[in-house]
């Protein structure tokens, strides 16, 4: 077995698959209209990565789960094979960094926000393809 998606909320499908696409250069592998007010999209991060789905928030306690995917803790962690390439990118893009750069001993990392809040590991491992 595989975990196939992960359901990331967000308040706007056209506004998230920008994001997404443009700033962390995901790929959108699906957008498909469910409903009038619902569609199954699916991005990725790279070839082999990772899916979320994007899901509309829909009423208040959707609502008030927009960006608080951990509590307050990172909640998700991209692997890059170039750091300085993917930061000065993502800053070029308008991210807000919650950090300089640093390096740890499983690789160079920085933590992010999404458009939402929610936090995010920007990590170039000692190893490529490593676990954190």
């Amino acid at each position: 077995m595989k975990l196939a998606a992960v359901t990331f909320l967000v308040r706007d499908y056209d506004e998230a698959i920008a994001w997404f696409v443009d700033v962390l250069q995901f790929r959108l592998l699906e957008d498909t209209t469910l409903t009038d007010t619902k569609r199954w999209v699916l991005v990725q991060s790279g070839e082999y990565g990772a899916c979320l789905l994007l899901a509309k928030a829909d009423g208040h306690l959707q609502d008030a789960a927009l960006g608080k995917a951990a509590g307050g803790r990172v909640a998700y962690f991209l692997h890059t094979q170039d750091f300085d390439k993917s930061y000065e990118h993502m800053q070029a893009k308008g991210v807000k960094f919650q950090e300089s750069p640093r390096n740890e001993s499983y690789g160079k990392v920085c933590v992010f926000e999404d458009l939402y809040g929610n936090l995010w590991d920007l990590i170039e491992p000692s190893t490529f393809g490593s676990q954190v």
